[in-house]
């Protein structure tokens, strides 16, 4: 990588680790009390769009995808996306956090507790998660207008629906991002802790097809549409495919989760619906786990028939729903941000999620983004927090991912 232009201003790095912890604050307080639930992020786009612009950053440099035509849930708007030209000679970074809430974040109002903000309304979560994440880069970004700090080409990517998900990331517009070589995404608590690898899930949907007959009078003319989910649960089961289970050294989840059909005790049951998922970081095993979950519906159809000869059906859908992904120690967005959190005095934490976040979709699209925190504590509760400490930090990450000269070397 290629070090910084000689005629720009040289910068104390004491700048690239000071942040003006009052605006910080008044921001990430501003963005909480902005309601923005999943699908609804049209007014919280639109406030961080005016504090750009405000701070100097012109509007051809701001654009909007169609991620939300594309979801299935629709929506108000698209994903956020800022491209900055550089003032450093530098491969392109990307920052980014999700702009929507849960829907129980609707009418927080932030006050401050001791060394955390809460919501004042006992009826309503904080949306910490991931206010704190947009605030911790719209603060960066303000911080370099501000101080006319030098930097690599930006990308900022504010995504929608994520709450809902995954879908703004899931159907991002790849070629309006400028292809960055290095990324990260803030969502999370724990500023020096580095989330690398994530999890990846497919949905399993089964619907059993019996044949419907009187359960008394004509019993043995019926195929019962709960004893083929019964028989095919059964099968996963002793041959150890649901649960938690390790094939080839690799670990996988299958959880049949939901069940349902039937409508009198007097009839044999003609239909049955199960809904599950399936998990591991393995994207093969994955598809495994799904092929066999098919397989022991069809078994289960073969094996049971009527007095007629009869046999029910099933029907077996899976969709993915979030695509796993590993980022490797060495690479460039891990090490950079290791470098990072050790030039502000911390230890880096390099982590595993079971959970999904935005990055997953990013890495399947050929972007290697890594996870970091801001101080949300208890996101999806009455109970949520933002730890002042941990965000103010997360905030000067942010800052040095940004712009830290020490990182192009």
């Amino acid at each position: 990588m290629q070090k910084q232009v000689a005629r720009l201003k040289k910068i104390d790095a004491r700048e690239l680790s000071t942040i003006d912890a009052n605006r910080a604050l008044d921001l990430v307080v501003a963005l909480m009390k902005i309601p923005g639930p999943s699908c609804h992020e049209a007014k919280i786009a639109q406030y961080v769009r005016r504090r750009l612009t405000a701070a100097g950053i012109p509007a051809s440099a701001i654009s909007t995808d169609n991620a939300h035509k594309k979801s299935p849930a629709g929506g108000s708007t698209g994903n956020l996306i800022v491209k900055l030209p550089g003032t450093l000679r530098a491969p392109r970074r990307m920052l980014m956090a999700h702009l929507d809430t849960v829907p129980l974040c609707v009418g927080c109002r932030p006050i401050q507790r001791g060394d955390s903000y809460i919501s004042g309304n006992p009826r309503s979560a904080l949306g910490a998660d991931n206010r704190s994440g947009v605030a911790a880069i719209l603060n960066a970004i303000l911080e370099i207008k501000r101080k006319k700090i030098p930097h690599p080409p930006l990308t900022l990517l504010f995504t929608v629906q994520e709450e809902l998900g995954l879908f703004g990331s899931r159907f991002v517009n790849i070629g309006k991002l400028g292809k960055p070589k290095l990324a990260w995404n803030w969502d999370g608590r724990g500023p020096h802790r580095i989330t690398h690898a994530a999890i990846g899930g497919r949905t399993l949907s089964i619907a059993f097809h019996g044949i419907a007959s009187h359960a008394g009078g004509a019993a043995d003319r019926g195929v019962s549409a709960i004893a083929l989910a019964g028989l095919a649960i059964q099968d996963l089961v002793s041959g150890g495919w649901h649960g938690e289970f390790l094939r080839g050294g690799k670990v996988g989840t299958c959880n049949l989760a939901t069940i349902h059909g039937g409508d009198a005790t007097n009839v044999v049951t003609d239909r049955t619906d199960i809904e599950g998922e399936c998990r591991s970081f393995d994207r093969r095993l994955l598809d495994r786990i799904a092929r066999e979950v098919e397989r022991a519906c069809q078994r289960a159809v073969r094996s049971l028939k009527n007095s007629q000869g009869q046999r029910g059906s099933v029907t077996f859908h899976t969709d993915v729903e979030y695509e796993p992904f590993i980022i490797q120690k060495n690479a460039p967005s891990v090490k950079f941000a290791e470098a990072a959190i050790r030039e502000l005095g911390m230890k880096p934490e390099l982590l595993t999620t079971q959970g999904a976040l935005d990055s997953n979709w990013l890495n399947a699209r050929g972007i290697p983004v890594a996870t970091l925190g801001a101080g949300q504590v208890a996101g999806h509760s009455l109970n949520e927090r933002l730890d002042i400490e941990q965000f103010l930090t997360g905030c000067k990450v942010a800052l040095q991912l940004a712009t830290s000269p020490k990182l192009y070397a």
